[in-house]
């Protein structure tokens, strides 16, 4: 009930909050009422309820280029492989310069791992707009579950597992190898999948990066491990699990919906909200335009949350959180085909691994994350680091001057030296893999045109005008 009593509070406020954003234009300077005393003040009050009454939907990655080199390469999203609960979406770089496509040839393929833990993929911007200067990026975006109608079945941690799996295999096939990051959540499932593969003999990933994850979350517990771990399982099961409402393709399906996320990371730190709100609002006041758009910027993302599926939040709950199946070696995971396997970590052997952690995370405690090292014996002194970022936050090891300055330098030369050089098996008809036609793939129309006969290429041209007038579009990675 609660979530339906959610969805009517929202319906109704939505009209004030179209409205507090006009006034805010009424009041603005050179508007209707921008020249009444005391207009700027009300400018940015309406301005101010605006933005906390509105509803904040999906953000956009909008990395439009990259620089390689020194010289602009411009990005194009596609998306790879989609699934009922994910897509596997590719960050896909065009140039026409022969050295910089040379060097984005022979650039390392990196398989992001986004959290499914209340945030979209998007968090994950400023690491994705990072790699693709050095790196072939592909990355988990996951769905919102109140989107997936209940005909797509349920979504469990072993079907994340699943997922993870699947996905490397995808990129392995079409490069020969691939490294792997995952942020967070997913460390664990990510550690899982690629123990899983090692077990049965799979070619596994060159590289695991391990950042910020709750590996083993009995060392230094945050105030998130403690409320996982000292309320019961029926606790979360009766408290935080609700049916999606009528009215969204998902009607009927169980979750944790992301408005009470929400409520959640703010009560971690209200105190900060409401002086960064209060920022916000005196910086309107005062024309601190580029303060303002920081605001909205960090807030957009913020904001914007997903309900996570019953099942797949409660099994993380148990596993990760309480039981502690992972570190104690009594994770089993049941295959696509049905059949249970036991995760063995320590059956890893040729995968290089990097943990990461910040000083100062108040999310995934100090320890939690080089835990993966106890834990994967089989791999060689001179193939594992660990590193841990000082002064850096949880959000900091892979966002913002930390990240860019510290972080990455450091997992860049990594992935470096446990590359090796791929093997393009899917390439044909004298085209790198990265330009053959594939149904739901974006393609540069000079390709397409080069494959199709000479009297379709201007059917080919017509129905791609966006592809035709992407600059420097001769060749892509």
């Amino acid at each position: 009930m609660l979530y339906q009593l959610y969805e009517a509070q929202r319906s109704l406020m939505e009209p004030f909050s179209d409205f507090a954003q006009a006034a805010s234009k009424l009041y603005s300077p050179g508007a209707v009422w921008g020249q009444l005393p005391m207009a700027q003040r009300m400018a940015a009050s309406y301005d101010l309820l605006y933005r906390l009454g509105k509803d904040y939907e999906k953000p956009e990655f909008n990395i439009k280029s990259v620089k390689v080199d020194g010289k602009e390469v411009v990005i194009q999203e596609a998306v790879e492989l989609d699934k009922p609960f994910c897509e596997l979406r590719r960050f896909k770089r065009f140039t026409d310069e022969p050295h910089i496509l040379k060097t984005l040839k022979s650039q390392p393929v990196v398989l992001v791992v986004a959290p499914l833990s209340g945030h979209y993929a998007t968090l994950l911007r400023d690491t994705v707009r990072t790699m693709l200067q050095d790196h072939k990026v592909y990355i988990t975006d996951w769905k919102n579950a109140r989107l997936v109608p209940l005909s797509e079945g349920e979504f469990h941690l072993d079907d994340y597992i699943n997922y993870v799996q699947e996905f490397i295999r995808r990129l392995q096939a079409e490069y020969g190898n691939c490294h792997v990051v995952s942020v967070c959540q997913p460390t664990v499932p990510v550690l899982a999948a690629v123990s899983l593969m090692a077990s049965r003999g799979e070619a596994l990933p060159l590289s695991m990066t391990m950042m910020g994850g709750p590996i083993d979350a009995r060392k230094s517990p945050t105030a998130v491990n403690n409320l996982a771990m000292n309320k019961s399982f029926e606790w979360f099961e009766n408290n935080v699990i609700y049916r999606v409402p009528q009215g969204f393709p998902g009607a009927g399906r169980k979750v944790y919906p992301g408005f009470l996320q929400h409520t959640g990371f703010v009560a971690m730190n209200p105190d900060r909200h409401a002086s960064s709100h209060y920022d916000y609002f005196k910086d309107l006041i005062k024309g601190d335009d580029a303060s303002a758009e920081a605001h909205r910027k960090f807030y957009d993302e913020y904001n914007a949350v997903l309900d996570m599926d019953a099942d797949y939040y409660l099994e993380t709950i148990r596993t990760v959180f309480q039981e502690f199946d992972l570190v104690n070696g009594t994770w089993d995971v049941k295959n696509p085909k049905g059949q249970v396997e036991r995760v063995r970590p320590q059956d890893i052997h040729s995968t290089a691994l990097l943990t990461v952690e910040g000083e100062l995370d108040d999310i995934s405690g100090s320890g939690q994350t080089e835990a993966a090292h106890s834990l994967c014996t089989g791999i060689a002194d001179d193939k594992r680091e660990h590193y841990e970022v000082k002064g850096a936050g949880h959000y900091g090891i892979f966002s913002g001057r930390r990240w860019r300055e510290l972080v990455y330098p450091k997992m860049k030369k990594f992935i470096e030296a446990n590359d090796q050089p791929q093997s393009r098996a899917s390439s044909r008809g004298g085209l790198g893999a990265e330009d053959t036609v594939r149904p739901g793939r974006k393609i540069p129309a000079s390709v397409a045109a080069k494959k199709a006969p000479a009297k379709k290429t201007a059917t080919v041209a017509a129905k791609k005008p966006a592809a035709r007038k992407q600059p420097g579009a001769r060749a892509a990675l």
